[in-house]
């Protein structure tokens, strides 16, 4: 953990770290990039979009006191049918093993099968805010049954009904954090964003492409690896590869003529000249690396470990 340039601060500073968990597709990227006021997590509408464990780190001052709020957007809690599942899964538990606060959100249409969530949350002596997101979808009468369903069910310090989307109810989230932060120096430098490199948000910014472009299994299927990422005066040069499992898959990612390709990488330059405000030039590669959802060596290479 970087604490350079960590050297004053004062004796009632408050900081700790606040874990997001919960089913796959049910908010929890949107939730985190509204509590940290920046697009750090990819958003799509396919569960799943998620794989690593992303930290938003959050300063500032609140009545007076100097806070830090370091947020982990995680997984979805899945039942894993691979090893890059099983890495999954290890991220949701390290960040619930290190949280001072957990966020669970759920939403208004979960058909009531987050038993895996809270089985591990049960588990944890950790404080839990339970979240209803997507209630803008919902009349109060669903709200109101839904928040009675959840207060018999599971033991929540608080349950509050949110719309991530629209940033409803995150003033009374953020109070319910701060009120449980304890105090604590800082863990990172007070310039620091994110615990993620440039690269890593360069291959993410890729993949959501890939997400919103693909359909059926290529999205799943698919890695983006940024193998080289310059930054020049006025542009930023990024080379990234595309894994795939299988030819077929790449055939599909390059489309006829290449058009697919194409298109997704227009999407992602522009977004990833949104991201780092500097024109960018972005050459992409598609290679066939063979199960490497299951090959543990790979997926080391690829960060997915704890």
């Amino acid at each position: 953990m970087n604490t350079q340039g960590i050297i004053d601060f004062p004796a009632d500073h408050k900081a700790g770290f606040v874990s997001i968990v919960g089913k796959p597709n049910v908010g929890k990227s949107t939730l985190m990039n509204q509590l940290v006021g920046e697009r750090l997590s990819i958003i799509t509408a396919k569960a799943q979009t998620t794989r690593h464990r992303i930290m938003g780190i959050l300063n500032g001052v609140h009545n007076g006191q100097e806070f830090q709020l370091v947020y982990s957007d995680t997984p979805g809690i899945i039942k894993p049918l691979y090893k890059l599942h099983e890495s999954m899964m290890s991220f949701v538990r390290g960040s619930i093993e290190d949280a001072d606060v957990v966020l669970f959100v759920t939403d208004i249409f979960e058909q009531h099968d987050e038993n895996d969530v809270i089985e591990r949350l049960q588990k944890s002596e950790v404080p839990v805010l339970l979240l209803i997101n997507k209630i803008d979808q919902a009349t109060q009468e669903q709200v109101e049954e839904k928040m009675a369903y959840w207060k018999e069910r599971f033991n929540a310090q608080e349950i509050i009904p949110i719309s991530a989307l629209n940033g409803f109810n995150m003033d009374r989230v953020f109070e319910e954090l701060i009120s449980r932060l304890p105090q604590h120096p800082p863990y990172f430098p007070k310039d620091e964003l994110t615990d993620k490199p440039e690269r890593f948000f360069a291959s993410e910014i890729i993949r959501e492409k890939i997400f919103l472009n693909y359909k059926a299994e290529v999205p799943y299927s698919s890695e983006v690896v940024v193998t080289g990422f310059k930054e020049k005066d006025d542009i930023i040069v990024v080379q990234a590869e595309i894994l795939v499992e299988r030819a077929t898959q790449r055939a599909i990612l390059l489309g006829e003529g290449g058009r697919m390709i194409k298109k997704t990488g227009i999407m992602a330059r522009e977004e990833l000249e949104r991201f780092f405000g500097k024109k960018v030039y972005l050459e992409q590669f598609v290679k066939v690396e063979p199960d490497w959802r299951q090959k543990e060596r790979m997926l080391k290479r690829l960060g997915y470990d704890e």
